[in-house]
């Protein structure tokens, strides 16, 4: 086990000083959500339910909603106004009766270890609880919040018991319960007999649980006759991906300021696209450069079986002519093949 937490025992002048254990654990068998038709985990995203947008950590603050509907946002600075106690004592508040303990009000167990230095102190304050058939009521700052505990004595342990606040127990109001009931002497003998005919004392090793013990032995069979298969990888995700939930949000942006997005330009097709589905039409199709060397092979070759010309051969002048050329084609809506 490993120390969750560390601090010291305080009653009177007598100071014990302590290491927190966790003094349960959960055997649940876990399961995750996966696709059934590939295996791939399911992955929860928090989303915003007003403008479905996925939102990060950096971005979620606290708000209470009132029964009136109103939503009161509570910020860091507000917070670090509350009462924090982080304080590493526990302080013991009184001794009480064990009987008079309701188990209703009991939470989470944790082990008590002494430091070296401590043992005595530790031993005097477990055997006084034992022989005194209390427990001790205390406050502890756990996780920057303060609770009630109690120390009580298990084995050779102290254990640290922590407690529901008494508003947070329900009372059994119900109707049925004010009812009155007649029990006759005959009925109440003969449910004294039977809870006699199943005392014993209780021996928590000679229970189990059925269920879980039934479903490692379901895993354990379907692995043992082939019933397994290799956990999928995940899928990389695409690199536009990033791109393509910028834009929205920018549009979802400007939509919600009242203003009104571009419309989105159609994809232009590739110079493969237009050779494998032929030349573009003579209105659409580019103007080239009107040097006198360009004219003569303009002249020599007809004008869908122009040659494509490289852009490693093209002096600076010829880029420049060709540049303007471009800007008036697509100023009718043209597109370039030197582009």
């Amino acid at each position: 086990m490993r120390a969750i937490w560390n601090g010291a025992v305080s009653f009177g002048l007598v100071n014990v000083p302590v290491r927190l254990y966790a003094a349960t654990s959960n055997h649940d068998i876990r399961f995750h959500q996966v696709h059934e038709r590939d295996g791939g985990r399911i992955r929860q995203k928090r989303t915003c339910s007003v403008c479905g947008e996925e939102v990060q950590y950096s971005e979620i603050a606290k708000g209470y909603e009132t029964d009136d509907g109103q939503l009161i946002m509570l910020d860091d600075d507000d917070l670090s106004t509350l009462p924090v106690a982080s304080g590493h004592e526990i302080d013991v508040v009184q001794f009480v009766p064990s009987d008079q303990i309701d188990a209703l009000l009991l939470d989470k167990s944790y082990y008590l270890e002494p430091e070296s230095k401590a043992v005595k102190p530790y031993a005097l304050l477990r055997e006084a609880l034992r022989e005194t058939d209390r427990m001790a009521v205390v406050k502890v700052a756990l996780r920057q919040r303060e609770t009630l505990a109690l120390l009580r004595v298990r084995d050779n342990a102290i254990v640290l018991q922590t407690m529901l606040w008494p508003d947070e127990v329900r009372e059994p109001e119900f109707e049925t319960l004010r009812t009155e009931v007649e029990l006759r002497p005959q009925e109440m003998q003969m449910a004294s007999s039977l809870v006699e005919s199943l005392s014993g004392d209780f021996q928590s090793d000679q229970f189990e649980d059925d269920y879980r013990q039934a479903m490692v032995d379901l895993i354990d069979y379907k692995i043992e006759h082939g019933g397994g298969r290799p956990t999928p990888e995940a899928a990389p995700a695409e690199e536009g991906d990033d791109m393509t939930d910028l834009l929205t949000a920018l549009r979802r942006s400007v939509e919600a300021a009242g203003g009104k997005a571009p419309a989105e330009e159609p994809a232009a097709a590739s110079s493969d696209t237009a050779d494998e589905t032929g030349d573009a039409p003579a209105e659409e199709r580019p103007k080239r450069s009107r040097s006198k060397k360009t004219a003569e092979k303009k002249d020599e070759a007809p004008a869908e079986e122009a040659p494509k010309k490289s852009s490693t051969r093209k002096s600076s002048k010829k880029k420049s002519d060709e540049d303007e050329d471009e800007e008036a084609a697509t100023a009718k809506g043209g597109r370039s093949k030197t582009a």
